[in-house]
């Protein structure tokens, strides 16, 4: 089969998070032609008239789509997948919508929150962002108007509580302030919501704040099958090295620097004692219910972050995961015996049997 391999435009200059993607590419390229296809790496351009034409030249029976960004926003990644299914043309991973809800980290918490699903509670900004470009539709203005109700948090949060503040479309750990803030008190939110908004106008992009939970980080993977969606191996973050003044998340160096202490000392594990199954089945649940909730496909990750009373929480739903080599989700395909040449062709199974499905 002749499968093209799409992924957003990368400036030379780009940091490596963005670059990141080119290395994906390449990898699945090399995974597809050991499968015996024709694998074909393109860049979508930055806007969707640019990928609509590069994919009817190149006439692919299928697409792997890796695109992370349009409009040179990752809020955007939706509208590649939207391309493609005005197309007709079979592609992996996630739909338009599911990336679409799950683009904007603030329609994501929403939703999970309206569900039952737990995730760290907010506070929002005092107002609320859109693109000037491209204005919500009127069912999702409703969702930010009602996520921002929920953001105005007043006098109910306890003294020992802190916030991270958190951009809504950024990811890789790009849009996350690795600092914590205090807000029992009503002039600290206020100072939270200045920062907020000093934040938004700097970078074009809506910020809010996300209560750190302060406990143990999972990631959950799922691979779309003809038989419905598979849990792999779940791997926990190991922030043992850490010292107790030191804040356990994955940020921007953890995931980006090999030189840093961050990325050295946060190593996955997927090996668990007994004492932990009930909490992994209750991930495992979860994550589940994530992907019913959203209306996922192909493959996604699910991160939590688990507080000392054993509540799982739901921090990201990531409808687009890295498939570097060395990310996690390949690596809990080898923790369930997939190799990576075996995961690209499970992903491309899935696709053209999604795609027959709806024919």
């Amino acid at each position: 089969m002749r499968v093209v391999v799409v992924h957003q435009e990368v400036a030379p200059e780009a940091p490596e998070d963005e670059r990141d993607v080119l290395t994906q590419a390449q990898t699945v390229a090399e995974a597809l032609r050991e499968l015996g296809h024709e694998a074909i790496v393109v860049s979508a351009g930055t806007t969707p008239v640019e990928l609509r034409t590069r994919v009817r030249e190149l006439h692919p029976d299928v697409v792997f789509n890796l695109v992370e960004s349009v409009y040179g926003s990752d809020r955007f990644q939706y509208l590649a997948a939207r391309v493609l299914e005005e197309l007709s043309i079979p592609f992996t991973g996630n739909g338009s919508r599911a990336l679409l809800l799950t683009g904007d980290k603030r329609l994501t918490k929403l939703l999970l929150a309206k569900a039952g699903v737990p995730t760290p509670r907010w506070i929002c900004g005092s107002e609320i962002v859109q693109n000037p470009d491209r204005p919500e539709e009127p069912r999702l203005l409703q969702y930010l108007e009602e996520f921002h109700r929920i953001g105005r948090l007043e006098g109910d949060i306890p003294s020992e509580a802190r916030f991270l503040l958190k951009s809504a479309w950024a990811h890789a750990s790009a849009g996350l302030v690795e600092r914590l803030w205090e807000a029992s008190r009503t002039e600290q939110r206020e100072r939270i919501q200045t920062e907020i908004a000093a934040r938004t106008a700097a970078t074009g992009e809506p910020w809010f704040a996300e209560e750190y939970i302060d406990g143990r980080e999972f990631n959950l993977s799922l691979l779309g099958t003809a038989r419905g969606p598979v849990v792999l191996p779940p791997a926990e973050i190991d922030f043992s090295a850490f010292s107790p003044r030191q804040l356990r998340i994955v940020g921007y160096r953890a995931k980006w620097d090999p030189d840093s202490f961050e990325y050295r000392a946060t190593p996955r594990r997927f090996e668990f004692p007994s004492e932990d199954s009930p909490l992994l089945h209750r991930l495992n649940d979860t994550a589940l219910a994530c992907w019913r909730l959203f209306g996922l496909a192909g493959y996604a990750r699910v991160d939590f972050r688990v507080d000392p009373e054993g509540t799982p929480y739901v921090l990201e739903i990531n409808a687009n995961p890295c498939l570097s080599p060395d990310a996690g989700f390949p690596a809990a395909a080898v923790q369930a015996g997939r190799s990576f040449a075996q995961l690209v062709g499970l992903l491309l199974e899935d696709a053209l049997a999604r795609s027959r499905a709806q024919t």
